[in-house]
């Protein structure tokens, strides 16, 4: 039977590590990243939204995300226009990312 300790060591140490990263950093980072890939001048666009799926029209975090995503191209009005709390949300959510990553590197040195 063919030995495969290296790789066995390998899967150790991304297990150790994912054991370490915290679930809600990966979450945001996941979510500005997917934010860059929208397009937010399309008439259709991908939703998780369950008010929208179940065809409500209104939601207060609806266009959130195409929102910062106009902030970040530069389309300011557009995107105040588009969810007033688009820029604050540029804010909020990399002092959480940074906020966790400070906790980490504590918690990682001191315990």
């Amino acid at each position: 039977m063919a030995s495969f300790s290296c790789f066995d060591r390998q899967m150790d140490s991304i297990r150790k590590i994912q054991a370490k990263l915290p679930f809600e950093l990966l979450c945001w980072i996941s979510a500005l990243v997917g934010i860059m890939f929208i397009d937010p001048h399309s008439a259709h666009h991908f939703t998780l939204c369950p008010l929208s799926l179940a065809g409500i029209d209104w939601c207060p975090g609806c266009g959130l995300g195409r929102s910062m995503k106009l902030f970040a191209i530069g389309e300011f009005k557009a995107s105040f226009q588009m969810h007033p709390l688009g820029a604050f949300a540029w804010v909020i959510i990399p002092y959480r990312i940074f906020d966790i990553i400070k906790q980490l590197k504590t918690r990682l040195n001191y315990g």
